[in-house]
């Protein structure tokens, strides 16, 4: 079955050395075979892996005798002496401990998870192959202390320590060393664009803070996925899902998932790999038609009725002020505004599922070309990587990302001592939309807002001017003003829908456009093989950013964005006493646009006990994270507001051309339209709530609580102390840690207005008559300007991207034991414990959004071999109910059980292994977070072939 793909081969060599070529295998104690097991030349780096069968073939440039070893995660090494060339060597490996993994993300350099200096948890080959979840990404939900927040069947988001949104900027993803977030979005898609999962080697998770060696933004977590490199795992492989996804809303649909991983090793010097990846299925419907302002209410209870998954029934008007202005255009009777209240109604909007099909897709490639010019352990490497997708995302509003693509270039060259790489990412935002504002768009494009809410105060003075009750008189209004209304289904609002998700004006249109790119570099060098005194490593990085929506999402109109940020950093590790290992770290980040920061690390790990099976550590460090491109130049107008970024040079980047009514034209002499700058919104603005009721002459306080003026966003800050235990109690493997963080600056909205004229540092309602509003008299001029232009409309809405005052503080602990039953039945369970404080009383506007439960708990039961060639595994998952807090909206999440279980066996002959599994068993569909479709059940059977 071995097959050789055609690649283009870049690299010659023209000399050839002594080579002795050893071939074999590895087994456990129960003769079964042992996928992925580092098979190693003892004193090099030269070495090899299992195949899925526990086979292996290597070639090493030396002639014998030298020594091999065998290593395993979960079993103890093996060494056996090679004498002779085409010499088989057949390992027995005994069953050790989850406690020998080499990890490499904790510290920069490869070590135990026994003696790293932090917490960090692994997910292998054998954590890969053994899942329940339908692929290898959802399994990571078994891990104890990570959150996994389903945002659709192809977008996960995950999240260590709380603080989570599904625009996680607070949490990296690294895939082989490059940032695998979208630069337009400033976040990963999950594994939309990621990897595929047959060229997935190991994946290492770092919760918490981590700058002092990764820098801006590894502020709540890293996670680091590593592929099989073609020299190590040669040959071919791939896989087959087939399945449905079931859901109460969306009932039974296919699901497809298909991969393919080629590797061809043509010499010792050179070697190269592809792999493609695609799935299809039908995501999961978003159907809480619940009232986000009115528990409980309906359309039919409330005409200001706003439901979460309605998009359109945010644009609401006072029915009274529309039939003001219909009296005084002489539509209605003179006084005949009287018969109507002071009511605000909504208009009727249109279902998530009436502006999406919920096709989930994603179509992905990589390729690599690996070269070994001089020695095994120095390698240069091309990567290229490729995406589309389509999928739902949700932040402040509910977007459809349509053949979003991203595509990665890098360039490495490593040692085992050193690397230097750069990589470029580059994003596309094909068709992707916003669902909230196509909404309201797509009604204003059958009917004009204005009109609409006249033809309903029209309908409502008619209906009560002839006896008609107020209920009555709602329900013939919205009758009438809905006429004609564009029904789904039919061409005239598909037109409709077509025309408003094809314009980039969200005063119009919905659909975003985007070619932003990020350039980095980064380089790392460890001293160890230079000195004993300490295993001491410097290190830097490097990143441009160039934004570029032409003037659609970012305050780019004028030309792409472009600025940098540059980090340095250094490490000292040293073994005193034998048994106790000190690691110190610190980083200096300077971004162009803020001063500089260091982040220090320090922390101590302590082996102890008579077999040394016990290790204690502490750490103290520090992390930031940098305002994202959105938080910094986002200018993005809609018919509700601007939102607009917190950078210092937004207002030279910023500036829209605004109208002023007619009296500022007559009575105040000021001119027909006017320039502002964005930078208003942060120099000369006062808050909205406050502003609405200055509109209405309801002022209540002297002016020096009226002035906005948010200060320019910064980065957010993070300190944090972390204490943990690692051992082996006889059969038991217990890893247990704890922390407490103190965060401060969160970057935070605030929703701002900023008159057209009138200087805000001059605002004073000292002297002010709430019994004559309309009397000026005693007010300064630019009090009586700015009074005059909120009464008028002369004014922006901005939402702004600042920073919180408040200080927050969270803490919590995992403890994850592990063991045989049985027998030899793995069982494996964990608990997470997380909470948060801050001065709720001192700060009642602040959200935090820590959005995790307190209490989770995870258990998995399993055998990898009941019978010859069968395993199982069952997962389960409970999660306490906890409140989740976004800008899209703010729910409670009730507290859920989930089972996941598979099956599989392997055919040896075939090379071939079968799975059929289920995730979500139970059946009842459950959120993780407030707004998203409700997560059905999965049910699949694949087909895993790997002829490595």
């Amino acid at each position: 079955m071995k097959t050789i793909l055609p690649f283009f081969l870049l690299f010659f060599y023209g000399f050839a050395h002594s080579q002795t070529t050893i071939s074999g295998s590895v087994v456990d104690d129960n003769n079964q075979p042992v996928p992925g097991a580092n098979i190693i030349v003892s004193g090099t780096s030269t070495g090899t892996v299992t195949d899925f069968d526990g086979n292996f073939l290597l070639n090493y440039s030396q002639k014998p005798p030298f020594n091999v070893q065998a290593s395993s995660v979960g079993f103890e090494t093996m060494i056996i002496q090679v004498t002779s060339n085409y010499q088989k060597l057949n390992f027995i490996l005994k069953e050790g401990t989850s406690l020998d993994e080499v990890v490499i993300s904790a510290s920069r350099t490869p070590e135990r998870i026994f003696e790293s200096p932090v917490t960090v948890e692994r997910f292998g080959l054998k954590e890969i192959k053994n899942t329940a979840s339908a692929d290898f990404y959802g399994g990571l939900e078994t891990m104890k202390g990570v959150d996994v927040n389903t945002n659709s069947l192809t977008f996960k988001s995950i999240n260590t320590r709380g603080f989570a949104a599904f625009g996680n900027n607070r949490f990296m993803q690294l895939v082989d060393g490059m940032d695998n977030s979208a630069p337009a979005l400033n976040f990963p898609l999950g594994n939309l664009l990621g990897m595929t999962e047959t060229d997935v080697q190991n994946i290492e998770l770092l919760p918490g803070a981590a700058s002092a060696l990764y820098g801006a933004n590894a502020f709540n977590g890293i996670l680091f996925m590593q592929s099989k490199n073609p020299f190590d795992f040669p040959g071919l492989s791939g896989y087959v899902k087939r399945g449905i996804t079931s859901q109460e809303a969306a009932g039974n649909n296919a699901y497809t998932d298909f991969g393919i991983r080629a590797a061809h090793k043509f010499s010792n010097t050179f070697a190269a790999k592809v792999n493609f990846g695609y799935l299809k299925g039908t995501d999961w419907y978003a159907t809480d038609y619940s009232d986000k302002n009115m528990p409980g209410a309906t359309r039919a209870s409330n005409v200001d009725y706003d439901g979460v998954n309605i998009y359109g029934d945010n644009v609401r008007f006072n029915i009274k002020d529309a039939a003001l202005g219909l009296e005084a255009l002489g539509r209605i009777p003179l006084g005949a505004s009287a018969l109507v209240p002071s009511t605000f109604v909504s208009r009727t909007g249109y279902a998530e599922r009436d502006l999406t099909d919920y096709n989930a897709e994603s179509v992905k490639a990589d390729w690599g070309l690996y070269f070994r010019p001089w020695a095994d352990n120095f390698e240069i490497a091309y990567v290229g990587k490729v995406g589309t997708g389509s999928t739902i995302y949700q932040g402040a509003q509910r977007y459809r990302i349509d053949n979003f693509s991203m595509q990665q270039h890098k360039l490495e060259i490593k040692n085992k001592n050193f690397f230097l790489r750069g990589y470029i990412t580059s994003d596309k935002a094909g068709d992707t939309y916003v669902m909230d504002v196509a909404g309201p768009n797509l009604l204003a494009a059958w009917k004009p807002h204005q009109t609409w809410f006249g033809e309903y105060a029209g309908a409502y003075v008619q209906s009560k001017s002839v006896g008609a009750t107020d209920a009555q008189a709602h329900a013939i209004s919205r009758q009438f003003a809905e006429t004609g209304r564009l029904e789904p289904g039919t061409p005239e609002f598909q037109n409709a829908f077509d025309t408003v998700t094809n314009d980039t004006s969200f005063l119009t249109g919905s659909k975003i456009k985007d070619n932003s790119k990020i350039y980095h570099a980064d380089a790392n060098y460890n001293f160890s093989h230079l000195t004993d005194v300490a295993d001491i490593q410097i290190g830097g990085s490097y990143r441009t950013y160039k934004l570029n929506s032409f003037g659609t999402i970012y305050a780019d109109a004028d030309g792409a964005i472009p600025y940098s940020e540059i980090g340095v950093y250094t490490q000292v590790q040293k073994t005193i006493m034998e048994h106790l290992k000190l690691t110190g770290s610190i980083r200096y980040d300077k971004s162009e646009l803020f001063d500089g920061f260091f982040s220090p690390r320090i922390s101590a790990g302590y082996t102890l006990g008579e077999k040394e099976n016990h290790n204690i550590r502490a750490s103290y460090q520090t992390g930031f994270r940098n305002p994202n491109t959105q938080d910094l130049y986002i200018g993005l107008v809609t018919g509700l507001g601007t939102l607009i970024g917190g950078a210092n040079d937004i207002g030279d980047r910023f500036v829209r051309p605004y109208s002023n009514s007619q009296f500022a034209q007559n009575f105040l002499g000021q001119p027909a339209t006017l320039n502002q700058a964005g930078s208003a919104a942060y120099t000369n603005s006062m808050a909205a709530s406050i502003a609405t009721g200055l509109a209405t002459h309801n002022p209540s306080n002297n002016g020096s609580e009226f002035i906005g003026n948010p200060n320019y966003v910064k980065p957010e800050q993070v300190t944090s102390f972390e204490v943990g235990y690692r051992g082996k109690l006889n059969k038991v493997i217990l890893d247990f840690s704890a922390y407490y963080n103190t965060y401060k600056d969160f970057i935070a909205n605030e929703s701002v207005v900023a008159t057209h004229y009138g200087n805000n540092a001059n605002f004073d309602l000292t002297g002010f008559n709430p019994q004559n509003p309309a009397s000026v008299a005693g007010l300064n001029q630019d009090t009586q300007l700015i009074l005059a232009a909120l009464r008028n409309n002369d004014f922006a809405r901005y939402q702004t991207y600042t920073n919180s005052e408040t200080n927050v503080n969270s803490y919590g602990g995992a403890i994850a034991i592990n063991t045989k039953v049985l027998g030899n039945f793995d069982l494996g369970t964990n608990y997470t414990y997380s909470n948060f404080e801050f001065d709720k009383i001192a700060n009642p506007n602040f959200r935090p959004s820590f959005n995790t439960a307190e209490h989770k708990v995870k258990a998995t039961f399993g055998h990898t071999e009941l019978f010859k060639n069968f395993g199982f595994n069952i997962a389960w998952r409970w999660s306490d109910t906890y409140l989740w807090e976004s800008s899209f909206g703010d729910g409670q999440i009730p507290a859920y059980h989930v089972i996941d279980a598979q099956m599989n066996y392997r055919i040896p002959s075939l090379k071939s292994s079968f799975k059929v599994g289920a995730t979500n068993l139970l059946g009842d569909d459950y959120a993780t977070a407030f707004g998203t479709g409700l997560i059905g059940s999965m049910y699949y059977l694949s087909w895993t072939i790997n002829n490595l």
